[in-house]
């Protein structure tokens, strides 16, 4: 793969360090989480002591077969049912706790890591910085992987300690010593078949590190990939309609044919490197199978051993390979828990950048500060500046205040950043300078152009953020009649993706009735109205001033007859270095002209405007 496109990832050499500060604190605060980490441990030391008592079967057996003992032979054999009954006992319920402990720890990392996410709107600041891509990928896959691979080598490593020990020791006792002469020199090396099994396995480590290397970044590289090729058809399913109405599939086939490409280009690099590396694990496992049986069979010959031991150091041999041999076996999965673990550490990493640029001040941001209870409410900003992520000025200046009770329209020309200022009053828009006062959250309610329809039942649509249970039928059938939304009465519990069953228009007027149940003393609109006819957009203003003539309005809109349902007007006003801010009170004849307003359901009703 060219540099152009090639992985570039910045390994982290306390990556395993770093995880454990992540996740770790599961074994230390989580409820019984020691305990079901002690008891793993103790099945792992359990089926440890059942493999070295079969070691010793091991010599027994073949003694006995060696001299054609009847009595030993069948003895051996009601011991080695008692064993393998022991062994399956001890390895199903190693495997159930296993997945015990990697379930729960999963469950306590995702919580965090939602919880990190999921507040402060560090979702959506992290999405417009830009900062980490695919975090849903991270905190579904990338946490599966580094969890369940951090307890598989936790127990490998464990068990392979474990056994080395044990192993080396029976290794060392019946491997005797190995006589050579060397250049007329008697040398004695004592326990050669520990030394030979220590050399063997640090030649294959060490081969099995340079060979396979690589596959680290490409893993990384190739899971970035996998994830942007699922997030193109995800959107591309999610906007479905969009691009079957304007013909675009052609366009569509070829963006995703490319993303595919990119996953196709990691994933031949990545097989490249494992057939490197396939190479050089075969040739090893290959000469593991016959080498104990060669460098022994000296001893054999000439009757310093017999046959059971023979095979009893075979066996040992094996384990004590097996334990040192650990990190060549397991290498490839290793590189691919380092990829998940390095994504979900840059994940983290991401927050925490976006966490101390809004909360530690280490540069200018905007700072929204709410009125306290009892303090009286009102909306008031001075020489705010609001700019992009990277730092480009939207809005150089704008100042305001807007009392309790008031109806204030914000225009402006396209791209003067009238969304971008109703984001900053929401506080989820922090980049930029000034202070804004608010008042409380829970007196407040923003209204986005598309409304958000969470997953679940149409109660559940109306109550959110509340929970269902908040809305009472009587109260959610007449809201739905007063948008003219009375069809969806008998589905107020249908489980649905509303936000594609209802059309946009039908949502914006779902989102009026989640306004009528609230009653916010101060309500937020940008473009609320957009997708609803004149009449309609008439009829749901009209609906806020009866039934919320107390509370405060501030909307951002472009059409005309918006403007009989405000008192004053903010107008952003583009500038060579950002738009700026100004008043401007509602012209005479529009607030003083009596106005009709055909509801559509079936009502007439007159009003005033202003």
């Amino acid at each position: 793969m060219s540099d152009e496109t090639g992985p570039k990832v910045q390994i982290q050499t306390g990556a395993v360090g770093a995880f454990l500060r992540l996740a770790g604190g599961y074994f230390l605060r989580a409820k019984g989480a020691k305990w079901l980490g002690f008891g793993l441990l103790a099945l792992t030391l359990l089926q440890i002591l059942i493999q070295i008592r079969f070691n010793l079967w091991n010599r027994d057996f073949f003694n006995a077969l060696e001299n054609r003992d009847r009595n030993a032979f069948l003895w051996q054999m009601v011991l080695f049912v008692g064993l393998a009954g022991a062994s399956m006992i001890t390895a199903v319920y190693q495997l159930y706790v296993k997945q015990l402990v990697q379930l729960r720890w999963r469950e306590w990392l995702t919580k965090r890591l939602l919880d990190l996410w999921m507040t402060n709107a560090r979702h959506y600041q992290l999405e417009r910085a830009g900062e980490s891509d695919n975090p849903d990928q991270r905190i579904s896959e990338d946490a599966r992987l580094a969890v369940d691979s951090a307890v598989d080598f936790a127990t490998g490593i464990f068990n392979s300690v474990v056994m080395l020990i044990a192993f080396v020791g029976i290794l060392w006792s019946i491997s005797g010593a190995l006589n050579l002469t060397i250049a007329g020199n008697a040398i004695t090396i004592p326990g050669y078949m520990v030394w030979a099994a220590l050399i063997y396995a640090a030649i294959g480590s060490g081969l099995t590190y340079l060979v396979g290397r690589p596959m680290v970044a490409l893993n990384f590289w190739r899971t970035a990939k996998e994830a942007d090729f699922r997030f193109g058809l995800v959107r591309a399913r999610e906007s479905s309609e969009g691009i079957a109405l304007i013909g675009g599939e052609t366009d569509e086939r070829r963006g995703l044919a490319r993303l595919f490409t990119n996953v196709a280009d990691a994933v031949r690099d990545l097989m490249r490197s494992q057939r490197r590396l396939m190479w050089l694990t075969s040739a090893y496992g290959m000469l593991t199978s016959v080498f104990p049986t060669v460098v022994a069979a000296p001893s054999y010959f000439s009757g310093a051993i017999t046959l059971g031991g023979l095979m009893q150091i075979g066996s040992a041999f094996g384990s004590v390979q097996a334990s040192l041999n650990w990190f060549v076996d397991n290498f490839p999965r290793l590189a691919e828990w380092r990829s998940s673990v390095e994504r979900l550490l840059s994940f983290r990493e991401s927050l925490r950048v976006i966490e101390e640029m809004v909360e530690d001040g280490d540069q200018p941001t905007i700072v929204r500060v709410e009125e306290k209870a009892g303090e009286e409410e009102r909306v008031a900003f001075r020489d705010v500046q609001v700019a992009f992520a990277n730092g480009s000025v939207v809005i150089a200046e704008a100042s305001a205040e807007v009392r309790a009770g008031e109806r204030v329209l914000v225009k402006g020309e396209s791209g003067t950043g009238k969304s971008t200022l109703f984001r900053a009053f929401a506080g989820i828009w922090p980049w930029g300078s000034g202070e804004i006062h608010m008042p409380p959250r829970e007196a407040t309610m923003f209204m986005p152009q598309r409304p958000y329809l969470p997953l679940g039942t149409l109660r559940g649509a109306l109550s959110y953020p509340n929970p269902p249970e908040k809305v009472s039928n009587k109260a959610a059938v007449a809201a739905l009649e007063r948008v003219g939304l009375s069809h969806l009465e008998d589905r107020l519990e249908d489980d649905e993706r509303w936000d594609q069953v209802l059309s946009l228009g039908e949502q914006q007027r779902l989102a009026f009735a989640r306004l009528l149940l609230q009653k916010p003393r101060w309500i937020f609109m940008d473009e609320a109205t957009a997708a609803l006819d004149e009449e309609n957009q008439d009829a749901m203003m009209r609906l806020v001033l009866e039934e919320l003539p107390k509370s405060a309005l501030i909307s951002i809109g472009h059409r005309p007859g918006l403007d009989a349902f405000h008192e004053r007007t903010l107008h952003l006003q583009r500038g060579p270095e950002g738009a700026r801010l100004a008043m401007r009170p509602l012209g005479r004849i529009l607030r003083n002209r009596k106005i009709r307003i055909r509801n559509p359901f079936n009502r007439r009703v007159r009003a005033t405007a202003g």
